[in-house]
């Protein structure tokens, strides 16, 4: 992995010490710490600062595919193809538990705080005192097996399971109720979580893969396999494209105040500056 000076490109750190093929990256909330997972089954935490690599995580049986972190990342979520969602303590480098086996390959994760509304159960036992901030929040998991999967984070309790047209490839929360999944067939679901059977609205631009989604302002922006690039406002009825990508699928995309990073399979970070909308 690299870490890059975002205003003028220069490499800062090369951050070397998994085996095969880096899947995911993310800061920590001081902006000073990174968390990634890859194919060598194992999750990192990194110093931003000397590149030294100060925990690893290891008890995942497949290459670990997604990450997300809860609250200020005391505690951090994993995803793998072995099947299983992880809770770790990123103190003591251990696995709090395992809050989700399904037997299918879970792509994406995403935690987010749930709107009082919604019931997420209670934990069958008393949760560790090592978990820290998984109390009220939801935890989605992205399924290969077409199903889209969402849990109490603290309870390990199901709140709802949804069956969608092709394997889920991404999640997002856009708020305390309302998410976003994007599958292989190039749907990108919106969904209710107080009433999940029928989704808000199904937005279909192209067949191509949906592999990234993210909130942003008062809409969300989109990735796909096709090369294409997009930011949906208000209502979903205003368009922004960002160009640049061709037809190489645009794997990851991230946002810093106005700007918007995208990550590509042609090699190269785009960087997309945004006026005000």
């Amino acid at each position: 992995m690299k870490i890059w000076q975002a205003s003028n490109g220069e490499l800062r750190r090369v951050l070397e010490g998994h085996v095969f093929d880096v899947n995911c990256c993310r800061f920590f909330p001081s902006g000073l710490v990174v968390l990634s997972g890859g194919m060598d089954a194992q999750l990192k935490i990194w110093s931003a600062e000397d590149a030294s690599c100060v925990v690893t995580f290891k008890g995942h049986k497949g290459g670990v595919l997604d990450t997300a972190i809860v609250d200020r990342g005391r505690n951090v979520v994993s995803s793998s193809r072995d099947g299983t969602a992880r809770l770790w303590d990123c103190g003591r480098s251990a696995c709090l538990g395992v809050i989700a086996d399904c037997g299918s390959s879970i792509n994406g994760v995403a935690v987010g705080a749930a709107d009082n509304s919604i019931n997420l159960g209670s934990p069958e036992q008393m949760p560790s005192e090592r978990e820290v901030g998984t109390e009220s929040k939801m935890l989605l998991l992205a399924r290969e097996d077409k199903k889209l999967q969402c849990l109490g984070l603290q309870s390990r309790q199901p709140v709802f399971l949804f069956i969608g047209s092709d394997a889920f490839n991404c999640c997002t929360f856009l708020s305390g109720f309302l998410l976003l999944a994007g599958t292989q067939d190039g749907n990108i679901y919106q969904l209710d979580v107080r009433n999940p059977r029928t989704p808000v609205q199904v937005m279909h631009r192209s067949g191509a893969p949906v592999l990234s989604l993210l909130s942003f302002r008062d809409g969300f922006i989109a990735s796909q396999g096709d090369g294409s690039c997009f930011i949906v406002q208000q209502d979903l009825d205003y368009v922004i494209e960002l160009t640049g990508a061709d037809c190489d699928p645009v794997y990851k995309v991230a946002t810093w105040e106005k700007q918007i990073y995208t990550c590509c399979r042609d090699g190269l970070v785009r960087r997309y500056q945004l006026s005000d909308l």
